[in-house]
């Protein structure tokens, strides 16, 4: 979790720099156990969130600061006030109780006094004497009718010179877990930082860089972050240890698309634009602007021996798979397979569904593979793509498995990208030759989150809707207006031949009580409001055999009203729907809002999606607010990512997802920028790190490893 010359790995993309000999002497990792304060106790505490040596405990940052540089007079001490003073011990001693004792001290300063009181510590008799100078922090309480401390951090000033460690300065408030108790483990800091960071500590970042943007010697930024002097100096502290992390990041990040690009060879498509003229010919409709740059852009990738890695991203409704399409039949055009890759069996059926007729009208195979299909069907896929010829496979995670043996997999298409982990799609990116990959997500991705996540991936980005596609307007309606959106949509269903989503937020399939408040809910509509409008449900407990025929009823307009628990995992594409009413708003973030509100407005008539919620905090009330208030993907995405922050963008913490301790990708884009920029700059001058200066560079990339997994 903390960078540690203890477990160097391998680093992903730079063989050449862990087979390096190291000219310095390098630096033997100390166990924090042997702290002065630390102990076998708390050091088994630390343990347990990681923290196992001295380096680790440098790199161990406060969770907060606090502010107690202001001593406050005693008679401004007002019950309810956060106050540091400073005053001399006028009493102290030991009130015995029946089940425990307090330990009571009389403080004063030339404005008069106070009284502070700790219970259960008796102990704090023999640490403090009359006439003895102390500073206190903490809440003022009142307690009959007198001011009063209890408990408060405590600090004894003993010299003028004394550096207090608790109190009288900016305050470093660490991270807790059973076993570590604030105060004893903020003395072992200091220690840690006046003792052992001199002799932990050594500077990886070239003077050259540090210079050029104004950056702190690592010693003196890890001192600070511990016990800063002022805010000013945190600041300073902070910028160092945020370009550090970038930096290295960037570093890896960049030296594995050098090294993808230097070893792996792909087969190059043939760049014939006439190859695709019969695709073109076939579509019922005019590409856009916006996919015909796309298809030029990922032909011009596609037919070079570099293997292509590119993001193609838009919004719901855009057209990323006609555009897919084209690449997959442009595949097999030069004889070769290709792959799309789907996250849940619904998805992966309804593409096939689309382009399994589509592509037998222009002569090409396809072939679907997922969990479901039958042993007798699932064995001719194997055998088909170990035959080699020119065929489209459609499927989910089962075309990752190693019984599908292609033999020419020139292109691989992957859906939802971000619902793969790093290891899945890995799985097809082994083969040999490599084949060209297209990932595509319909939640826009914000350009700091695109630089880290996404950051080995070329863009492409969709942005322009279908011709006569309208706005959807949205609402955010009180729950007493309910009853009357409900009957405007049954009679519009009713009366205009439309249709409508109604959703509700399950987070997983196994909460039974959600599900059983979905179909609950169903049925109340359906013998209230909805009566005598077919309505159909549709969840992820549903058998496939039940699931598929509702949805065929459902897209063929036999049924009106479709209630789901996810429109997600629904996926269809019906462009006769449009009204949408999600319940339970707040439960979700932004983007995936904004993703379900894409399931409407496909056709050409006005659509409305209604949300019903009564979100409880600000951040709440405020998604709800933007969603109404804008239809951009990308404006919504920036404002997802500035409220819930990168682990939580897609609804759940990524696999692969870079872990930043103190960057922030909302509040740090300058210095991402400028981090990636000094990475670029330097693989350009030493790409193999080959220069003997920039030998512990190279070790403190191969140790952050294991914190980052791009």
């Amino acid at each position: 979790m903390w960078p540690d010359r203890a477990r160097v790995p391998p680093p992903f993309a730079m063989t050449n720099v862990e087979e390096k000999k190291q000219p310095q002497k390098r630096l033997e990792p100390r166990s924090a156990q042997f702290v002065r304060g630390i102990g076998p106790r708390r050091f088994e505490a630390l343990n347990r969130i990681g923290v196992h040596t001295v380096k680790n405990l440098c790199y161990f940052f406060p969770r907060r600061y606090e502010d107690r540089t202001r001593f406050e007079s005693v008679a401004n001490l007002k019950p309810g006030m956060e106050v540091t003073l400073r005053g001399e011990i006028l009493a102290q001693g030991v009130k015995p109780l029946k089940k425990f004792a307090i330990f009571e001290m009389v403080v004063g300063d030339s404005t008069g006094t106070i009284q502070a009181v700790w219970f259960n510590q008796p102990y704090l008799k023999n640490q403090f004497r009359v006439g003895d100078q102390v500073i206190l922090s903490g809440k003022v309480e009142c307690y009959h009718n007198q001011v009063q401390l209890n408990s408060p951090e405590y600090e004894r000033i003993e010299r003028a010179e004394d550096d207090p460690i608790h109190v009288g300065r900016i305050i470093p408030i660490y991270p807790l877990t059973e076993g570590l108790v604030q105060r004893s483990l903020r003395q072992a800091m200091k220690e840690v930082i006046d003792r052992h960071v001199p002799n932990e500590i050594e500077e990886f970042l070239p003077e050259e860089i540090r210079s050029r943007n104004s950056l702190l010697d690592l010693t003196t930024a890890l001192r600070t972050m511990h016990f800063p002097e002022d805010w000013r100096s945190l600041e300073q502290a902070q910028k160092r240890i945020i370009f550090d992390e970038f930096f290295t990041f960037e570093l890896m990040l960049l030296s594995k698309i050098r090294g993808i690009r230097s070893r792996e060879k792909s087969m190059p498509f043939e760049k014939n634009s006439a190859l695709l003229s019969n695709f073109r010919k076939a579509l019922p409709f005019e590409l856009t602007n916006d996919q015909e740059q796309a298809v030029k852009e990922i032909t011009d990738s596609v037919s070079q021996t570099i293997p292509m890695n590119r993001l193609l991203q838009g919004e719901v409704g855009s057209g990323k798979t006609v555009v897919a399409a084209a690449m997959l039949y442009l595949a097999a055009q030069n004889r070769l397979q290709s792959a799309l890759v789907a996250p849940t069996e619904i998805l992966a059926e309804q593409h096939f569904g689309k382009l399994k007729p589509f592509f037998e009208s222009l002569g090409v195979q396809t072939a679907l593979l997922t969990g479901s299909v039958e042993e007798n069907e699932r064995s001719r896929v194997y055998e088909q793509a170990q035959a080699g010829a020119p065929t489209v496979f459609i499927g989910t995670h089962a075309l990752l498995q190693e019984e599908v043996q292609f033999q020419r997999l020139g292109l691989v298409v992957i859906d939802e990208q971000h619902r793969f982990g790093v290891a899945q799609r890995a799985k097809l990116l082994l083969r040999r030759p490599r084949p060209h990959l297209l990932v595509m997500t319909a939640t826009p991705i914000p350009r700091t989150l695109g630089l880290t996540l996404y950051g080995d991936l070329d863009m492409t980005i969709l942005r322009q809707l279908p011709k006569g596609r309208k706005q959807i307007k949205t609402y955010w309606i009180d729950r007493d207006k309910e009853e009357d959106v409900l009957k405007h949509i049954r009679n519009s269903v009713a009366e205009k031949d439309e249709q409508a989503y109604i959703l509700f937020p399950i987070i997983e399939e196994t909460e039974r009580s959600d599900l059983q408040a979905a179909t609950q809910e169903f049925e109340r509509l359906q013998k209230g409001i909805f009566r005598g409008i077919p309505l159909g449900l549709v969840h992820g407990r549903l058998a496939k055999k039940e699931r598929d025929n509702v949805m065929t009823r459902f897209h063929s307009g036999e049924i009106k009203v479709l209630v789901a628990t996810s429109v997600v995992e629904v996926g269809i594409d019906n462009p006769n729907v449009t009204y949408m009413v999600i319940e339970n708003a707040e439960r979700f973030g932004l983007s995936q809002l904004h993703q379900m509100r894409g399931r409407i407005g496909r056709g050409t008539k006005e659509s409305m999606c209604f949300l019903f919620g009564n979100p409880t905090t600000e951040d709440g009330k405020k998604r709800l607010r933007i969603l109404t208030k804008t239809n951009d993907g990308f404006t919504i995405a920036e404002e997802d990512l500035a409220l819930r922050g990168p682990g939580d963008f897609f609804g759940t913490r990524q696999t692969g997802l870079p872990y930043f301790r103190v960057a922030s990708l909302t509040r740090d884009v300058s210095l991402l920028l400028a981090a990636r920029n000094e990475a670029a700059q330097f693989l350009e001058r030493d790409p193999d790190f080959s220069q003997p200066e920039h030998n512990l560079l190279a070790a403190e990339i191969a140790q952050r490893c294991t914190q980052f997994t791009p």
